[in-house]
């Protein structure tokens, strides 16, 4: 008989998951009697007669769910990366019973009652920083998951997170059905405009579904450059209109009727823990503190951004006319026109850069900028073991010796998330022993011989490497406290600061290397490059802030329950001005940020707050005239280290020597001008 791989010890180098062995058939086997060990180990701490101590009470519940935690993050990582539908059932019957479990341990009164009175003593207790804040989180998370109240109370709250947990799933496999079935075939006509990269791409895309020719497909990797290149306006609508449907085709998968019923199943939440709205409960536990903090700051980058979006408008249009479009262009069209006149005022096409921006080159260059900034060193090990072909690992060291394993899924592929992500399979601790962390970065670039990327692909790359950073750096004692486990509008500051290495100019010259030649990117063209970096910033600004304030306004409305979403969705936009030309980012049936889990529910404005640490961060390198400065790289490596052990402002001030300033933000984007006029 076959055993269970998750039930023995694994003796895969670093204790790497024995992909080769580890099937669908054990996984629920294993998360079963996962949880079933971590509520006997949580009912050790409630039966014990000693008073509570933090040894007793907060470190054993810290040790508690081992095998449970080693399950969820394979299951989670593989049901995302591989999107079987062995995987996918999986998750649907397990999300409730994960979400019970989780609850079971939330409500418990025992528990509770016995990290109360620690809470309530602890000032007395004599503990170490680190400790002290553990236990202040852990009492907030009880608190916030609804121990405090009455029992009808928490049989609701239970509920509530066992439905919730149901919806979200459903919510993501509907995303993702939706971008696995449909692709637009192209004909030898269809390919007017498209540069040899985006043809090979497509050609690629096409023998992955096992097609001839070439097919557009939901891949962010694919479309953009579709929009951006195609002068087939017609194929353009076509494309860009299956983009921004995905998740509302009527039938099983219409995400359209599970929103409403999220929506006030969190409102519900948060009114039995005495809030107003789900905002107002998220934003209670964040930097930025209230709506009126996040508000100030939308309403602040929404003007100068409309500003400088209808200035981008009317140059497009110019060009437009020679096309014969005289009324106005639409969504579809302003890739397309915006990548022409960058081509004309900076003399930069998009055709021209990519063979410059080679995937193993790019990867090589985050890695060389980490041993720059932080003295760690990366060594491929194909040995280890992998859950993709397209997988690749690295041993990440530094001078005292091994830090963790690094993980890179680049290629989009069928069944695969879309977007980018950084997770992980084990994090990073010391409560007994040094446990090491590993990472996995997952991107969705189009396959190509060689695979080339955008400037945004690989600023991409970098964003998610940034993250893979602070997993790997992470220097702390508890697991509750590792690496990205910090608040929702601090996790993306070191992933954005990141991104700004990608820009130096000792980067680009390095590693942005033509694929055929080998010949570095020419200086003219590199100038050229960063000159535009503030290129249709308005654009991008418009349409990521649109998303943040639909966010907000789901999340406060007063009666979800019934809510159309789409005529709600026209009715914020209309409110706030959106321009017609431009779509949001995430429509709402397809938001995933929001809906295919709560991480950036109420949330989504986190990589706008975030921006304005990483842009007032940087700063203090370019102040110093290096971008490697040894003491400023030692001070933002501390903030990677501490995971959540100290309060996020304390670490930034600590780095910085002030609090963050938004004119840093709006200068990065070139907004700074907009904003004062």
């Amino acid at each position: 008989m076959d055993t269970n791989p998750f039930f023995e010890p694994w003796t895969t180098p670093f204790g790497m998951p024995p992909f080769d062995r580890i099937r669908a058939e054990h996984i629920p086997a294993a998360l079963d009697r996962g949880m079933q060990e971590q509520l006997a180990e949580v009912a050790g701490i409630t039966a014990n007669p000693e008073a509570p101590s933090f040894a007793n009470t907060i470190e054993v519940l810290e040790r508690s769910g081992a095998l449970l935690e080693r399950v969820s993050n394979v299951f989670s990582n593989l049901v995302a990366s591989l999107g079987t539908g062995e995987l996918e059932q999986i998750e649907l019957d397990y999300a409730p019973k994960l979400a019970q479990h989780g609850m079971r341990i939330a409500l418990d009164p025992a528990l509770f009652a016995r990290i109360d009175v620690l809470y309530q003593g602890r000032h007395e207790l004599g503990l170490a920083p680190d400790a002290l804040r553990l236990l202040e989180r852990r009492h907030l998370g009880f608190i916030r998951a609804g121990a405090h109240l009455a029992e009808p109370a928490k049989a609701r709250m239970a509920e509530i997170s066992t439905r919730l947990a149901t919806l979200h799933a459903r919510f993501g496999q509907n995303v993702v059905h939706d971008e696995k079935e449909w692709f637009l075939p192209l004909g030898e006509a269809d390919l007017a405009g498209l540069p040899d990269f985006l043809r090979e791409g497509a050609r690629a895309a096409a023998a992955e579904r096992g097609l001839d020719g070439h097919v557009v497909t939901l891949a962010r990797a694919s479309i953009e450059p579709f929009l951006t290149f195609s002068t087939r306006r017609d194929l353009r609508r076509t494309a860009y209109l299956a983009w921004v449907a995905r998740g509302e085709h009527p039938g099983a998968h219409d995400n359209r009727v599970l929103i409403p019923e999220i929506l006030a199943l969190r409102a519900e939440r948060a009114r039995l823990l005495g809030y107003r709205s789900y905002v107002e409960f998220r934003l209670a536990d964040t930097m930025a503190g209230s709506q009126a903090n996040v508000q100030r700051l939308m309403d602040e980058v929404w003007a100068a951004a409309k500003r400088r979006a209808a200035a981008e408008r009317d140059r497009w249009m110019e060009v437009a006319r020679t096309d014969g479009i005289n009324d106005r262009i639409e969504p579809w069209d302003w890739l397309h026109y915006a990548e022409r006149v960058r081509q004309e005022a900076y003399a930069i096409d998009e055709a021209e850069l990519k063979p410059y921006f080679v995937l193993e080159n790019i990867q090589q260059a985050a890695f060389d900028t980490a041993s720059r900034l932080f003295g760690l060193r990366f060594i491929e090990r194909p040995d280890l073991p992998r859950y993709h072909p397209d997988v690749r690992a690295w041993e990440v060291q530094d001078a005292n010796g091994h830090v963790g394993v690094f993980l890179a899924d680049n290629h989009a592929r069928p069944g695969k998330r879309s977007g980018a992500w950084m997770s992980s399979f084990r994090d990073q601790s010391a409560l007994d022993a040094a446990v090491s962390p590993i990472v996995v970065n997952n991107n969705n670039f189009a396959r190509g011989t060689p695979t080339l990327l955008s400037y945004d692909d690989a600023e991409t790359l970098f964003h998610e490497f940034g993250h893979a950073l602070h997993g790997l750096l992470s220097r702390v004692r508890y697991p509750s406290q590792s690496g990205t486990a910090v608040r929702r509008d601090f996790v993306e500051f070191p992933s954005q600061i990141y991104e700004h290495w990608l820009a130096v100019p000792q980067t680009l010259q390095r590693y942005a290397r033509h694929h055929e030649s080998g010949e570095p990117l020419p200086e003219a063209l590199m100038q050229r490059l960063l000159a535009a970096r503030t290129f249709n910033q308005g654009f991008a600004t418009v349409e990521y802030t649109a998303s943040a304030i639909l966010d907000m306004a789901l999340h406060a409305h007063p009666d979800p329950a019934g809510l159309d979403v789409t005529a709600f969705e026209r009715e914020v936009l209309a409110g706030i001005g959106m321009p017609p030309e431009i779509g949001p980012r995430h429509r709402p049936a397809h938001f995933q940020h929001l809906f295919a889990g709560s991480g950036y529910a109420a949330g989504y404005y986190s990589y706008l707050w975030a921006e304005v640490l990483d842009a007032d961060g940087f700063g203090c390198f370019e102040a110093a005239g290096d971008p490697f400065d040894p003491q400023l790289a030692s001070g933002l490596r501390r903030i990677l280290e501490a995971g959540d052990t100290q309060d996020p402002m304390a670490l930034y001030v600590a780095f910085r020597g002030q609090e963050p300033r938004t004119e840093a933000l709006l200068r990065h984007r070139g907004l700074l001008a907009m904003a004062e006029g």
